[in-house]
């Protein structure tokens, strides 16, 4: 099914529509979904940014939008796909379709008091103000623990609503929580994690569906390279079998008898995690020459 969606797309490539992307204009999010479209061979046509931009070299164009329009300008139809933060499509509960977690631009939305004051449980926010820029995931959240609390709405800063009086706690992003150490707060209760997502309309036409097919097959491909490592090295075929097993490859790794009698060279891909620890494992084993290569795109 997928070869065919892929022969199609590449068939009709200069005729097939064009698929709509929503994404935030600004911000980390913002820089993190160009990181990614960039690296999966999307590239915008140059010049001054707009707010409506097509690709050059694939057939999508951008539309630059806050990140609390895009839900409802995919679930309307004005965007086909948009890269949103879980939080936003959350609180918007726009019906679009959860396409793919793409696992960036990670926080968590969390109650958060300031840090004089003791806190033992849920408890402490009945018959508090809580200030917000998430009033319906609150107002879920309070009502599922059976916390009655007054909800003041904010739109933008929000951590600096105790310092000012207008709330006695805050319901906000926290990534780093630096924000909140700034402003004399401290993290009690989180509510939930967030990532960003890739969201469509559930009514896109077959063509658009074989260019969201084909992008997501670009997007995984870059995700799959991420953390992994392809090294080279040269070792002694008596301790191959022992190399083997720190080296599993793809599927296994690829060997190649040397010019010198009883060496080999050996390819194979590594997660960066264990990086350290399986090269000082084959530095014992005699490995030598070990050529260590970044990896851009994998394709499983």
């Amino acid at each position: 099914m997928y070869v065919h969606s892929l022969q199609y797309f590449y068939n009709n490539i200069n005729t097939i529509d064009m698929l709509r992307i929503a994404v935030q204009a600004k911000g980390r999010l913002f820089e993190e979904t160009m990181a990614l479209l960039n690296e999966a061979g999307i590239k915008l046509v140059s010049g001054k940014r707009s707010l409506l931009v097509p690709s050059k070299s694939f057939p999508v164009e951008l539309l630059f939008l806050r990140d609390d329009d895009i839900p409802q300008s995919v679930a309307s139809g004005v965007a086909d796909v948009g890269v949103v933060g879980e939080n936003e499509f959350v609180e918007k509960s726009q019906a679009a379709d959860i396409i793919k977690r793409l696992g960036f631009s990670k926080c968590r939305l969390s109650m958060a008091i300031p840090k004089e004051h003791d806190y033992q449980n849920l408890n402490w926010f009945s018959g508090k103000t809580i200030a917000t820029s998430y009033p319906e995931i609150l107002k879920a959240f309070l009502k599922k623990n059976a916390i009655k609390a007054e909800i003041h709405l904010i739109s933008g800063s929000v951590e600096i609503a105790p310092g000012i009086g207008l709330a006695d706690a805050i319901f906000d992003i926290v990534s780093s929580g630096s924000t909140l150490i700034s402003n004399h707060l401290k993290e009690v209760e989180v509510v939930m994690k967030s990532e960003a997502l890739l969201i469509a309309n559930p009514k896109l036409n077959k063509e658009k569906q074989e260019i969201l097919a084909e992008l997501i097959f670009r997007i995984e491909a870059v995700q799959t390279a991420e953390d992994k490592k392809y090294i080279l090295l040269n070792a002694p075929n008596n301790a191959l079998e022992e190399i083997f097993a720190l080296l599993p490859g793809m599927r296994s790794p690829t060997v190649v008898p040397l010019a010198q009698e009883g060496w080999s060279s050996i390819q194979a891909v590594i997660n960066e995690k264990r990086f350290w620890e399986i090269i000082g494992k084959l530095k014992v084993l005699g490995a030598e020459g070990i050529l260590v290569i970044p990896i851009e795109k994998m394709i499983l």
